[in-house]
């Protein structure tokens, strides 16, 4: 369902090619504190719901970190083919909703796409501002300065998640060190997530992707998952001493901490009984929805929402355009998320309410700042 309030959405756009027979959707939720900002995703199921409510994040992502963004989300139904077709399907989509870009939208890497597609949206616009997450050769000199992408490649988002899980046991009292992890997709936020964690000291116990899972009770070898991963293949195809478990089971295994770092709506009505954490990280963003983090909420089970614990990409994001180097970016990201995730985590335990309430009060409050408009939420 796609909500009609206070905040948006500004713009709802779909577009066709019948050239090519490109079809996507962009949502621009709202604009108040800046462009909206969000990436392009690249799924064959995606709809014009999940692309709001992805939107929707982005606005509350950028409020709840006083980023000079607003939110924004798109899509490209996109059901495999070469990367020929893919390139037609990126600029095509590019053009389609070239007038929007960048001052209502700036784009950025997310499911299905990378550095490289970035490269090739900006370069069909010639606006090398047009979307975030480029490689990091791709540059422009403006004014005498060089800018460079930082691309998400680097494990920004991924660096993200695995601090806020840090600073979350730390404010809970837990022990992150041979803690049980458990990550529910492996590509970049879940490979970044799984090397920073394991580097604090977590045991990453359980990881997949869409081919199967793995299951190692000892924890995996960093460098070997590391050199697997950059082979970019199937988790299905890992030859190494650990347990293939079916993706079903992947949600029955025992943890201290999960984090889904794959697709929407990934915890649902057909497995969220089945899990057995302590505490659910949301590396992805709309994992699960609202009511079913409510309900893990209720029953004891803490719930980092997605916008509070994966802000990492879109810092970074910000951090490209302001000409930061990628140690610059970081040093960012873990002021932000640091200050961030202690404020709404302590007024989450103070008040007894769940941690995304009281990050989405805060997010409306800095969103409605500069405007005649008042959230009338409480905390």
């Amino acid at each position: 369902m796609i909500v009609k309030d206070e905040i948006g959405p500004e713009f709802i756009l779909k577009v066709y090619d019948p050239k090519v027979k490109m079809e996507g959707i962009l949502v621009v939720d709202n604009t108040i504190l800046g462009p909206g900002k969000g990436g392009l995703r690249m799924a064959p199921n995606i709809t014009e719901e999940e692309i709001f409510r992805l939107a929707r994040i982005m606005t509350l992502k950028c409020a709840l970190y006083k980023l000079p963004f607003g939110g924004a989300k798109s899509g490209i139904v996109w059901k495999g083919g070469s990367l020929s077709l893919k390139k037609k399907f990126i600029q095509s989509f590019a053009k389609k909703i070239e007038n929007f870009v960048p001052e209502k939208y700036i784009g950025g890497p997310d499911v299905g796409t990378g550095e490289r597609e970035m490269e090739w949206f900006s370069k069909a616009l010639g606006k090398w501002e047009a979307v975030t997450g480029k490689p990091k050769n791709f540059c422009q000199k403006i004014k005498n300065k060089i800018r460079c992408g930082l691309p998400h490649e680097l494990g920004s988002t991924g660096f993200g998640v695995a601090l806020a899980t840090k600073l979350a046991c730390e404010i809970l009292g837990l022990k992150l060190e041979n803690s049980k992890v458990s990550i529910h997709g492996f590509g970049n936020v879940g490979f970044f997530t799984f090397w920073y964690l394991t580097q604090m000291g977590a045991k990453v116990v359980a990881i997949c992707d869409k081919s199967g899972a793995l299951f190692s009770k000892d924890g995996f070898d960093l460098k070997k998952i590391e050199r697997f991963w950059k082979t970019k293949k199937e988790i299905s195809n890992f030859k190494v001493k650990a347990k293939k478990i079916k993706l079903e089971k992947f949600w029955e295994i025992p943890v201290d901490i999960l984090i889904p770092a794959s697709v929407t709506d990934v915890i649902n009505e057909r497995n969220k009984k089945k899990i057995k954490a302590k505490m659910i990280v949301e590396g992805a963003n709309i994992p699960m929805r609202e009511e079913i983090e409510e309900e893990f909420f209720k029953k004891g089970i803490l719930v980092l929402p997605d916008f509070l614990a994966n802000a990492g990409g879109v810092i970074s994001s910000f951090a490209e355009l302001n000409f930061f180097s990628k140690e610059e970016a970081f040093k960012l990201i873990e002021k932000k998320i640091s200050e961030t995730t202690k404020e709404v985590l302590k007024e989450s335990l103070k008040k007894n309410i769940s941690p995304r309430k009281v990050a989405t009060i805060l997010a409306k409050k800095n969103l409605f700042k500069k405007t005649k408009w008042k959230t009338s939420s409480k905390i």
